[in-house]
Formats: C-alpha cells, sequence, structure tokens
C-alpha cells in the first residue's frame, strides 16, 4: 500500500539557493514544453509526446541561454515533462481542463526519483545536494519502509515540505464491527448521520474572512513590484495556509473517527464542479470542502478494510419520505423540516436524508439494486464526455 509522509524542513542558505534553482529550471522546462506542445497543435495538427519534449530538453541544455539547466538534476526535469505527459492524458480523456502554466509565485515542487536522491540512516541527500535534508520528523516512518520518491515543495507562503512516498505493508485492516452509517452532507451541519447525529460545519473560510479582508485590502494599496508589495503578499498567503491547515486537519480527524467507528459507510456521488456553478453556494461549498472529505473516506476505508458505497447522485434522498416512501414534488432549501403528506411523519430534512442514503446504500451493496428514481429519465444524464477547451499559443 503506497503511503505518503509529508514533513516540515528547513534548509541551509546553500540548499535553499539550489532547491530554488531546480524549481525554477523544472517550472522553464515544463512551461516551454507545454508551449511548444501548443504551438505544433495549432499550427500543423501534430500531437507532440514525452519522449519528443524529452529531446527539445537536451537540445535546450545545449543553448547558449540556458546552460544553467545542467547545473540542477536532469530528473525533476525529467518529472515535470512526464507530469504534462499525464495532464495531456487527463486533457484529452475529458477529466481535466487544458494545462495551464506555472507561475512563479504559487511556489514550486521537484519531484526526485530512487536514482536522484540517497537515503541512509533515516537521512536524505538529495541530487548535487552535500548535506542531508534538515527535516523536522514528526513521525518516523514505518519500520522496513524507504523511500521511493521524494517531493520537494515551498508553498507560496514560504514553507518547505518534502514528501516521502513508500510501500508500507505494515497497514493492518481493523477489527470488522456491525455499525454502517449513511452520510448526508451540507453546508449549516457539514455532515448529518443516519444515527440522529448532527457534525458542526466549522466554516473556516468564514472565520477568518476578517483577517484575510485586512491584509489584502493592505496589499491592494501597494505598487506592483515593490518590497512592501511582496511583504503583503507573504501575508496573504500565510492567511490562506492558515485556512487551509486547518480545513485539512478537521477533516482528517472526522474521517478517521468514522472510518474507525463503522464497518460500511454509505455517502451520494455529488456533482460537485456542477454544484459550485451556482454563485450564491460556490464560496460556502468550498469552504466545506466535500470533495476532499468523500476522497479521505475513500483512501482511508481501502486502507483500513471498510466499505465506502457511492449511491447515485439523483436518487431523492431528502425528497423521499424514510417512513413510506412518498416522494414529495418540491422541497426548497429554507425547509428544514417536513411533514408527510401521506402518513404525516414528521421529518427533519437532513436526518431523513441521512436514513435514506443508508437504505438506498444497503441495496446497492447487497444486490447491485438500481436507486435512480422511477420517474427521472435518462435524457440528459449520458451526455457525452465534455473534452475542455484548448488554449491557443499566446502571441
Amino acid at each position: 500500500m503506497e503511503q505518503a509522509f509529508r514533513y516540515r524542513f528547513y534548509p541551509t542558505p546553500a540548499q535553499e539557493i539550489l532547491l530554488r534553482k531546480t524549481m525554477g529550471c523544472a517550472r522553464l522546462v515544463y512551461n516551454r514544453a507545454l508551449a511548444a506542445r501548443t504551438e505544433a497543435w495549432y499550427s500543423t495538427q501534430i500531437k507532440i509526446d514525452y519522449l519528443k519534449t524529452s529531446s527539445l530538453l537536451t537540445e535546450w541544455k545545449k543553448q547558449s541561454d540556458l546552460q544553467f539547466l545542467n547545473e540542477v538534476s536532469s530528473v525533476p526535469l525529467q518529472q515535470g515533462l512526464r507530469h504534462l505527459q499525464k495532464a495531456f492524458a487527463n486533457f484529452w480523456a475529458g477529466r481535466a481542463k487544458y494545462p495551464n502554466f506555472k507561475k512563479k509565485h504559487h511556489g514550486g515542487s521537484a519531484e526526485f526519483t530512487s536514482s536522484a536522491f540517497r537515503w541512509k540512516n533515516g537521512q536524505v541527500w538529495l541530487a548535487k545536494c552535500a548535506e542531508a535534508l534538515p527535516i523536522r520528523w514528526s513521525r518516523q516512518l514505518p519500520d522496513g519502509c524507504e523511500p521511493s520518491t521524494i517531493t520537494v515543495k515551498l508553498d507560496p507562503s514560504g514553507r518547505w515540505h518534502v514528501s516521502l512516498l513508500v510501500d508500507n505493508q505494515g497497514i493492518q485492516p481493523l477489527t470488522k464491527c456491525d455499525k454502517v452509517i449513511g452520510l448526508d452532507v451540507g453546508l449549516t451541519s457539514l455532515i448529518a448521520t443516519s444515527d440522529g447525529a448532527k457534525i458542526a460545519n466549522p466554516k473556516h473560510f468564514k472565520r477568518l474572512r476578517f483577517k484575510l479582508k485586512k491584509v489584502q485590502k493592505s496589499l491592494s494599496r501597494k505598487k506592483k513590484g515593490s518590497n512592501n508589495r511582496q511583504k503583503l503578499l507573504l501575508k496573504v498567503a500565510k492567511v490562506h495556509a492558515e485556512i487551509a491547515d486547518s480545513r485539512k486537519d478537521f477533516l482528517h480527524k472526522l474521517t478517521t473517527q468514522l472510518v474507525c467507528e463503522n464497518q460500511t459507510i454509505v455517502v451520494e456521488d455529488l456533482a460537485i464542479k456542477n454544484m459550485v456553478l451556482n454563485p450564491k453556494l460556490a464560496q460556502s461549498i468550498s469552504d466545506a470542502s466535500w470533495g476532499e472529505l468523500i476522497r479521505q473516506l475513500a483512501y482511508k476505508c481501502e486502507w483500513y478494510g471498510r466499505t465506502l458505497v457511492k449511491i447515485d447522485r439523483w436518487f431523492p434522498s431528502s425528497k423521499r419520505c424514510g417512513n413510506c416512501g412518498y416522494i414529495v414534488e418540491k422541497l426548497p432549501l429554507n425547509i428544514r423540516e417536513w411533514d408527510c403528506p401521506k402518513c404525516g411523519t414528521n421529518h427533519d430534512r437532513d436526518i431523513n436524508a441521512s436514513k435514506n442514503i443508508l437504505a438506498a446504500g444497503l441495496a446497492v451493496a447487497v444486490c447491485g439494486a438500481n436507486i435512480r428514481p422511477d420517474n427521472l429519465m435518462v435524457k440528459g444524464q449520458l451526455r457525452k464526455t465534455h473534452k475542455g477547451t484548448k488554449q491557443k499559443p499566446k502571441s
């Protein structure tokens, strides 16, 4: 089971110069290869693959104005080209948009495979680095595990992180239990469970938005290119990092608790990309981070021998009465409680939805039943995969 361990580290001045130069070269090679592939497609309708861009990299290293590419390890440059190839593969398959050019102020990253680093006595020596990385080991790697890939990342707030990818055979499934649970995600309550519990939405962005607004307002008054503007950019990035860290920490604790306590977890397969197109709810949905919640549940269930069931997004979990099965015609978002017109049962909207999600998920898990509502036509749901739009080369 592949597992990544992420740590903070504090490079020496010499290491920081080399790492920044490596990231800059990797960014330059990535952007040049992207421009070359884009230009080739629009001029001659030819798709350039990874092998061609690798040949272009060899030619670039021979140019007099690009001799600095030879001063860093060639592995991160080649890995950048492989990442570009994967980005194009996702684009042509309709899974992602056209690749964008990388920008310096976004930070940077460099990936080193086993041929570009040395692992000895629990220390890491990167290619062309004379000293081991001063990593702050917040936790030790599992016994018998050695990293196969190391990724060094500088985030916009100025923090350095190193990620060690290992093949961890020590992950053991948890003891089986009989508890099953259905989850209904929301905005007021992040999740409502079929047990009748509700987990409040922390709203990390809303909690820190005034702090962010203050530094962004100061940033807008600074002259572009000035040192004061660079200082404010760093402050803005630190506030964003604080929001992201608090959100990730909360989700990890919540998903770990859910996986440890339940054998089967049922969720809805939501089209979050479509939901954030609503301008009134986009910010709240993004802050809730439903996609990250489900992603963490998926891989943690795989690690620990739990079952995650995703039901059809068109299943009317909120509109269906959990007692008699009656489906109301309309149920606006402002209605949080409703009475069934047929049996008169009073329902809490979120709790009722979570119970219906659990029932539908168990039906899918046991017999593969189709839980799509009978009166919902298939037309418009099986559309062709969106291929995205190609980016024209800049003049």
